[in-house]
């Protein structure tokens, strides 16, 4: 049988939501022998792969673009490389006129309710989004399979375009192993702190932390609430509106932290909370699941399947529901509290990068045979 060609389009690799492409890529060598591969990289990625089988090539063409002009070089670039199949690891990748088989991975449909104008104009935003709906539909219209993380994304994508049915197959996505190296304390390190870790994005719903945050001050005076992330657009926003809180000292805000100290964060903290509205599959609580940290966590979209017992759920749109649920694990016996981390290490062990990268495997043996 002739060997086949497998283009990955891994430009997402080094992104915040890159990482089931870089396991992907990570388990690949050993999972395939048969098939050669071509990896498009952003210009600047220096990834490598110990195998002869996988070349790279630099993909200099913008993401999510709109201008025709790289709509159609990208679409040649990929012509040129004659691919039998092109693996897109992120919705919206595809050009629109690239017409090969191909597969893409859709993580969540977050962006179709949740996304606000930001700093565009109001009108430009709208179209904007309908340039994204756009480039959705043909995505998923174009695939052979719609890879997703959770049955609560292939529920969702079935729902909102309808001809997608048998298309969709669950990859699950997994957690890392604890951070590796010693725990190191920050010089800001409080000693009593529940924690976040992530984006502040609209969706992940931050003011409610904060508003939940300062009903539990009445009862525990000397709690900290730190939001670990990148300081960019919605998180200086949301630090400028937390400075007008009540109890706005007791707010850290720690930017970028290396991961000596967010290890000591997570192993640390009396809970992590995880408030998101919306999520494709959650993979901040099971981080902290591996670290031995408690997860209070929002019971919406698909967060109830990836913690499953392991986390005390509450509604993330209820500011009081979600403070007493962070109070129960603060208040929770030694016994109890150690229960629940327990459960979150056996909930975690069972989600693994390995398998997510044999199930993609076997999509594509069953593409091209």
């Amino acid at each position: 049988m002739r060997q086949k060609h497998i283009v990955i389009d891994a430009r997402i690799r080094r992104a915040s939501t890159g990482r089931p492409v870089d396991r992907l890529l990570e388990y690949l060598p050993a999972l395939d022998g048969e098939n050669r591969y071509t990896i498009l990289l952003e210009p600047g990625d220096d990834w490598k792969s110990p195998s002869r089988k996988f070349k790279t090539v630099a993909c200099k063409y913008r993401q999510f673009s709109f201008n025709p002009l790289q709509q159609i070089a990208y679409s040649w670039q990929l012509y040129r490389l004659r691919p039998d199949l092109v693996h897109f690891t992120l919705t919206c990748q595809q050009p629109l006129f690239y017409f090969g088989r191909q597969i893409t991975m859709t993580h969540d449909l977050t962006m179709l309710k949740y996304t606000r104008a930001g700093r565009l104009p109001e009108w430009l935003h709208k179209i904007r989004m309908l340039g994204y709906r756009l480039l959705l539909w043909q995505s998923h219209k174009k695939a052979a399979k719609i890879l997703v993380p959770t049955e609560y994304v292939r529920d969702a994508v079935n729902k909102y375009h309808l001809f997608t049915a048998r298309k969709v197959v669950v990859t699950l996505e997994a957690s890392e192993p604890p951070l590796p190296g010693r725990a190191e304390k920050p010089e800001y390190a409080p000693d009593e702190f529940i924690l976040y870790v992530g984006s502040a994005f609209p969706h992940k719903n931050l003011d409610r932390l904060i508003e939940a945050f300062e009903i539990l001050k009445e009862h525990h005076p000397n709690l900290k609430l730190v939001l670990v992330g990148k300081m960019e657009y919605h998180a200086k926003q949301l630090r400028r509106w937390a400075k007008k809180r009540l109890y706005a000292q007791d707010i850290i805000f720690t930017g970028f932290v290396p991961d000596g100290e967010l290890k000591w964060l997570y192993t640390n903290a009396k809970a992590y909370v995880f408030p998101s509205l919306s999520e494709g599959f959650g993979l901040p609580g099971l981080e902290a699941m591996v670290h031995g940290c408690p997860v209070v966590s929002s019971n919406a979209t698909s967060l109830p399947e990836v913690h499953g017992d392991a986390a005390v759920y509450f509604d993330p749109e209820d500011i009081a529901d979600m403070a007493e649920k962070i109070n129960q694990v603060l208040a929770a016996t030694p016994k109890a509290r150690q229960e629940l981390i327990e459960k979150g290490k056996r909930q975690a062990a069972k989600f693994s990068w390995r398998h997510m990268a044999e199930q993609t495997v076997a999509v594509y043996r069953e593409l091209l045979t």
